[in-house]
């Protein structure tokens, strides 16, 4: 037998099983970054991306609003000076028709895409806005009468919305996933050049 040939054979074996290897090894990582870029897209797309808009959107509706209704800073509920009818009025117009809508489409973002948090349990603010939502659906059916009261148990929600808590934690995240979104693009394109 001659050895040159034997060894020749076992060298091109073994360097194809190298090379297959190589090439299983790196096809892996590959599909392990598109799987987690995926990822990423999705959690921008169908829950971050939306959460941060909408808290914005409601931040500044909520600014236009104070600007028009008891502008001044005071608390628009205070028990020292009670809105009068007409305040009562824009009050109930503005939250069924802007800020409970706006608010209803977070909810629905944390609840059908709870799976794509970052954190492996709930936010404390994303449960506080679904609770404030909550308490508010009673309330809200209680106008359908149109009876105007300066109450603040009949027209505010007992569970406070969290907007500043909302809106960091929304910037915070987004920033974050878009800046690994950045970094898997960048790597998954000098993968594949």
């Amino acid at each position: 037998m001659n050895w040159n040939a034997a060894f020749t054979i076992v060298v091109s074996v073994l360097l194809a099983l190298a090379g297959y290897g190589a090439t299983y090894l790196n096809n892996l990582r590959l599909d392990r970054r598109k799987d987690r870029l995926d990822r990423v897209d999705r959690q921008l797309r169908d829950l971050y991306g939306p959460l941060l808009a909408l808290a914005s959107a409601g931040d500044a509706a909520w600014q236009a609003f104070r600007s028009i209704n008891r502008p001044g800073g005071t608390p628009y509920w205070h028990d020292l000076e009670l809105p009068t009818p007409a305040e009562v009025a824009a009050w109930r117009l503005w939250i069924r028709e802007v800020f409970m809508p706006v608010n209803e489409q977070i909810v629905d973002a944390v609840t059908q895409h709870a799976d794509l948090l970052i954190e492996s349990e709930m936010p404390q603010c994303l449960l506080d806005v679904c609770a404030h939502v909550a308490a508010y659906r009673p309330i809200i059916k209680e106008w359908q009468g149109d009876r105007l009261t300066d109450a603040v148990a009949a027209n505010t929600s007992v569970i406070n919305f969290p907007s500043e808590a909302l809106r960091d934690y929304a910037s915070s995240s987004f920033t974050k996933l878009k800046a690994e979104q950045s970094s898997l693009l960048g790597k998954s394109r000098a993968g594949n050049e």
